[in-house]
């Protein structure tokens, strides 16, 4: 009788564990316990943000009662969030899924050293062979697998410019950098402040320098940076820097304290004229309620007509990641027609899909993806597509030392340094 009253009990203990604790006897696991999927990213700002929120709606709709737990970290181009994602990653503790630049940031840093899993499976069942350009496949790929979905293309070279002061002042985007500091004279002798720049993070002014660069050294000129073929030491980069010096003189003096947006919010406050940035400018412009043609104009950045520099984002599979299924589901949404029209247009980015319609996207995307199938295309450095990440963190020092000394030798010498040290140059 003992046995049948103590047995009885552990009966109604274990039923009281699973109505008030949810606990499913013999497991410890929470009964119905939700699905969960952690995405990392950086994307905190404006148009970004508002475009990751979109695609998380498209996930939920295709997979309910999935809990999504979004990892941000703060700070334009990943500068803050690249050193927590390492820390996780080599602590054991990978999030579902990650954003990455395509290109050398997700192959050097990521594949060759064994973090990532192939998705080549996925490619092949999802058809993405065929729904992706050939270009951007190859940025994602090692040695014949496919490694992370690009879910966007930015352009890096773009010039924006307040569109009432260019009106009222009878001013025109200028194609060279020679017509810019004609137009900077303008708008200085009004009171104008003529070019924004936000550098408190270094990459900023990196990224400005990227497009003078392009614009010093043309396509190939440009492509030979990351192959040793063109020395860092030679005319061409020193052109570059002169004309960087240059364009120095007539930025806000205040720019080392800001960060990017806050320099594309400049244009919409009429305290400045002018702005060079990537064009997730445009997603935070439309976040602000402007838009192209009407508050806000834009050409490509000063010399680089014809060029286009692209700027990709990606998500990939981390080995070990602790809910696989989930960020399966979700690199599906990431790489869908449905997704990439629900994330891009808010973003300020073109689909890395060559199907979407164009009809969802406003006039200045619509004319950045004419120009991505025209242009020739250019692996961003800042951006972690052109170099390995080594460089990539001593460019940016190099030309944030620059901005305050505009030593050009000194900034020259060190470039090709770099250059050899990371084992693209000899």
């Amino acid at each position: 009788m003992a046995e049948r009253r103590r047995l009885a009990q552990t009966a109604l203990a274990l039923l009281l564990a699973v109505a008030v604790l949810g606990i499913v006897p013999g497991t410890g696991l929470q009964a119905g316990a939700a699905k969960k999927l952690e995405i990392f990213s950086w994307w905190t700002a404006g148009g970004e943000a508002d475009g990751l929120k979109a695609m998380f709606e498209v996930y939920k709709k295709r997979f309910p009662g999935v809990e999504i737990i979004n990892a941000t970290v703060a700070g334009g181009a990943g500068t803050d969030a690249k050193a927590v994602l390492k820390t996780r990653m080599l602590g054991g503790n990978p999030p579902d899924s990650f954003q990455v630049h395509g290109g050398a940031e997700l192959v050097d840093t990521w594949v060759k050293t064994g973090f990532m899993e192939p998705l080549t499976a996925l490619y092949k069942s999802e058809g993405w062979l065929k729904s992706f350009p050939k270009d951007l496949v190859d940025i994602v790929s090692h040695q014949g697998e496919q490694y992370s979905v690009p879910v966007n293309v930015h352009r890096g070279n773009v010039l924006w410019f307040n569109k009432k002061i260019f009106d009222e002042n009878k001013l025109k985007a200028p194609a060279t950098w020679d017509e810019f500091f004609k137009v900077a004279e303008t708008l200085k002798g009004k009171g104008i402040t003529p070019l924004s720049l936000g550098d408190k993070n270094k990459w900023e002014a990196a990224h400005l320098f990227e497009d003078i660069l392009a614009a010093a050294l043309g396509a190939e000129g440009y492509r030979g940076l990351w192959t040793g073929k063109t020395s860092w030491e030679g005319d061409g980069v020193k052109r570059a820097l002169d004309t960087f010096a240059r364009i120095l003189n007539y930025v806000n003096r205040d720019h080392a304290a800001f960060v990017w947006d806050q320099a594309a919010q400049m244009l919409i406050d009429r305290k400045a004229a002018m702005n060079v940035m990537g064009d997730w400018a445009a997603g935070y412009f439309t976040a602000k309620g402007w838009k192209p043609n009407v508050d806000y104009g834009f050409a490509p950045a000063p010399g680089t007509a014809g060029l286009f520099v692209v700027v990709t984002d990606t998500f990939g599979l981390p080995k070990k990641a602790p809910n696989r299924e989930q960020a399966l589901a979700w690199l599906k949404v990431a790489g869908s027609k449905e997704g990439q029209e629900a994330f891009n247009p808010l973003k300020g980015s073109i689909c890395g899909r060559t199907d979407c319609d164009p009809k969802k996207f406003d006039v200045y995307l619509q004319s950045s993806a004419v120009d991505f199938t025209k242009n020739a295309l250019l692996p961003s450095e800042v951006h972690g597509s052109a170099a390995p990440e080594g460089f990539a963190t001593l460019f940016n020092d190099i030309l944030n030392l620059f901005v305050t000394n505009k030593d050009v030798k000194m900034a020259q010498r060190a470039l090709q340094k770099a250059c050899v040290d990371n084992k693209m140059c000899k």
